[in-house]
């Protein structure tokens, strides 16, 4: 699994010109999930996730976890982080997990990261969305297990 973390102060995902998920300050998460993932690499990667120390503490310190913080989740499903590029110009995507498996594994991880109590909000799994986000920092952070 692949996923591209951002600290935000604000997120939300529009299909079709309406808003269908929003959130305030916390995570958006693009969530890639590759043909050799399995339930093990959600739980690592849930787990990893609501527990990252990149938000700040009361001295601005990047020190606290989205649980410490009462931080929301916004995650959206992306496959293209899977896209290799290394030959020609038009990206690979055969290392991206086939449509029901990425499913099925992104709902897992939706549900995995409901459970430890925090916000959790969703894009729309394969639909064509507009994300827009105010990045805080900007803090980016790349995670792939």
């Amino acid at each position: 699994m692949k996923a591209v973390i951002q600290r935000v102060k604000k997120a939300k995902v529009i299909i079709d010109k309406e808003v269908i998920s929003q959130i305030g300050f916390g995570f958006l998460v693009f969530l890639g999930v590759g043909k050799k993932d399995t339930e093990k690499q959600v739980d690592w990667l849930a787990k990893k996730i609501v527990n990252l120390r990149i938000m700040g503490d009361e001295k601005g310190k990047m020190n606290c976890s989205l649980k410490e913080t009462k931080g929301k989740l916004l995650i959206v499903s992306q496959f293209t982080l899977y896209g290799d590029c290394q030959k020609g110009n038009r990206p690979s995507f055969i290392k991206a997990a086939d449509p029901i498996k990425a499913e099925r594994l992104y709902n897992l991880f939706i549900d995995k990261t409901k459970s430890v109590g925090i916000e959790v909000k969703s894009g729309v799994f394969g639909a064509m969305m507009v994300v827009e986000l105010v990045n805080d920092g900007p803090v980016t952070i790349f995670i792939e297990n």
